[in-house]
This record gives structure tokens, C-alpha cells and sequence, in this order.
């Protein structure tokens, strides 16, 4: 029996992606055979293609850094799942195929009933933005915060689980997505035509509590000018590069450092692997939030599993609201 899977041939563009098709094997000792019901599409995914990460993957590989998916087959060994079972992970490659192998231990349980194309987006935008709002941050209700970002898939996690919070917020982005900005309890802000740093300053001239950054650069420098003391800056934004990277934490330490009561903190869902208790507990939290409905992920465009190159395409395009997912045909 054969699977397909979109696999990034070489470095480039989304034209490199290329389906191609594989032998179904069994499982080996450990390990589980799950077939996907749906894959996110996401940032990560983008710059693994294009090599602009810390540790990029040698090509060919097959992108997908989150799935949900039904047990197909447990391998030897394998006693917490059971054939049937609904499941997702955070895969880091490998979530563009209709099949994925992964170990027992890296699997999450998810709560029969959750549409799968809504539910892969808790895997990584809405645990991302619950742990850097909860456990980076420690918000409490009250505070003043900004987004940078706000329309994107973990933006709009900020803007819906930051209300359930009792945030005031302001949110970066662009024109056309104010709407939604506007619509998920959040000030929009411009950052193409408005200077957002004096805009924020005359609405908050005491200093912001917080402030989210996923994408970095010159984002850190003026997002922590607009801290108070006490405030936190969280940044979860991709360095891009090794050489980047340092540059980062050697700026974390600076600002840190400083006399002024404000601090800067690092947020990367690669610790889970070390520790996945805290993970394990919000990822429940969300399911559960999900399935109350007091979440709602948006999401802008559903493609087939074997169309990731199209859905990359249009993320690259820089005009997406929320989220991009690839599910299995029953879920489209």
C-alpha cells in the first residue's frame, strides 16, 4: 500500500514542494503509524524551506510542524494509544502526508468531537499564544498589552484568548485586517502608515504591561520602549540564523540587565521535549476551551493535504487573517 506526501525537494520557494509517494510500513517498536486528518500551515514550515532557522533540515524533507490525526497503527510496545484514537502532535516536519510515523511519547490526546481543521490550530498558534500570555507573561485581568501581529494565526489566539483574559490590547497590522482586529476586542493600529510607537505612548503615557513579538528586529527595541517598569516583552519570533540567534540572546541579556524594571523573555515551544507537563496541561486547557466554544480559530482558506504548496503560497503572500490548515478530503 502507498501514502503521498508534499516534500520540500530543495531550498525556494513554494514551487520546490513536490508530492511523492511511499511504501505504508509498520510501525516499528515504539513508535505509532497515524493517519493525518488535518496539518497547519505556518511560518516554521516557510523558513525550514527557505533554510532561515537556527538549525535548518537538509533537504528533502517533508514540512508540517503540527498534526492531528487518527492512530492507525500502534507499533510493538505502544501501550497509551490504541488503534483509533485521535491524536495530534507537534511534528515539527512531516505533517504534509496523508501518513506520519511518530514515538508514543510525543503524542497528545485530543477529545473526541473537535473538528480537526479547528483543533490542529490549537497544536501550535493557540499554545503559543496561551503560554506566552500565562506562563511567560503572567497576565491578570487589567493589564495593557500590545500584539505585534495581531491578524496572523497566533495573533488572532492573542487577540480571542487575551479577551477570555480581561486585556485591554492594541494590535499591529495592517489596514485591511483592522476589522478583525476591531472585532476580536483590540485598538488596531496601523503599522504602515501610523508611527504605532507615538500612537501607543499617547494612549498608554504610563507604559504597557506587556508586549508580544513574533517577529523581532527593530519589533524588540521599540516594543520595549513602550514597557513600564515591570513590564515583559515576550518574544517568540524565528532568529532566522545561528548568527541571529546569539545576536538575540545577547540583546535579551542587555535589556534585561538594565536599571529600569523591565525585562525581556524568550519563548520556544522546543523545551516541551524537555518538560511536558505544562504542555500537556494547556494543550487540555485548550481542547476544553475549544470545545465550549469560547475559542474560534479563524481560519481564512482549507486546502487538501496534497495542495500545502498553493496554501504556501498564499501565506508567503503576507495577506492572511488567522490560520491556513490542510485537512484530509472528509474534513474540507
Amino acid at each position: 500500500m502507498k501514502y503521498r506526501s508534499v516534500t520540500a525537494t530543495r531550498r525556494g520557494s513554494p514551487e520546490v514542494l513536490r508530492t511523492e509517494e511511499h511504501n505504508l510500513r509498520a510501525p516499528r517498536t515504539g513508535e505509532v503509524r497515524i493517519r493525518t486528518l488535518a496539518a497547519g500551515v505556518c511560518l516554521p514550515d516557510v523558513t525550514a524551506r527557505y533554510g532561515q532557522t537556527p538549525v535548518a533540515p537538509r533537504t528533502p524533507f517533508v514540512p508540517g510542524y503540527a498534526i492531528i490525526g487518527t492512530v492507525d497503527a500502534p507499533g510493538q510496545g505502544v501501550t497509551t494509544v490504541a488503534a483509533g484514537d485521535r491524536v495530534a502532535a507537534l511534528s515539527v516536519f512531516g505533517g504534509y502526508a496523508e501518513y506520519i510515523y511518530l514515538p508514543e511519547e510525543e503524542l497528545i490526546p485530543v477529545p473526541e468531537g473537535l473538528n480537526p481543521a479547528e483543533a490542529v490550530t490549537v497544536v501550535l498558534n493557540y499554545l503559543v499564544a496561551f503560554q506566552v500570555l500565562h506562563r511567560r507573561a503572567k497576565v491578570k485581568a487589567g493589564d495593557k498589552v500590545l500584539i505585534v501581529g495581531a491578524s496572523g494565526g497566533v495573533g488572532t489566539a492573542l487577540l480571542q484568548l487575551g479577551k477570555l483574559a480581561g486585556l485591554k490590547m492594541y494590535g499591529l497590522a495592517s489596514r485591511s485586517k483592522h476589522s478583525v482586529v476591531t472585532a476580536l476586542g483590540a485598538t488596531p493600529i496601523d503599522y504602515h502608515s501610523q508611527d504605532w510607537c507615538s500612537v501607543v505612548r499617547e494612549a498608554e503615557p504610563d507604559g504597557l504591561d506587556a508586549v508580544f513579538d513574533g517577529i523581532g528586529g527593530h519589533y524588540i527595541d521599540q516594543g520595549y520602549s513602550l514597557l513600564r517598569r515591570g513590564g515583559r516583552l515576550v518574544e517568540y519570533g524565528n532568529p532566522l540564523s545561528l548568527r541571529r540567534l546569539l545576536v538575540l540572546l545577547a540583546k535579551v541579556a542587555l535589556l534585561t540587565a538594565l536599571p529600569n524594571g523591565r525585562s525581556v523573555k524568550l519563548y520556544s515551544t522546543s523545551v516541551s521535549k524537555f518538560n511536558r507537563r505544562p504542555f500537556l496541561e494547556d494543550w487540555a486547557t485548550l481542547f476544553r476551551l475549544l470545545r465550549e466554544r469560547k475559542i474560534r480559530p479563524i481560519i481564512q482558506k482549507r486546502f487538501p493535504i496534497l495542495e500545502a504548496a498553493q496554501a504556501n503560497e498564499l501565506l508567503e503572500g503576507g495577506q492572511v487573517i488567522g490560520n491556513i490548515v490542510l485537512p484530509a478530503s472528509e474534513w474540507l
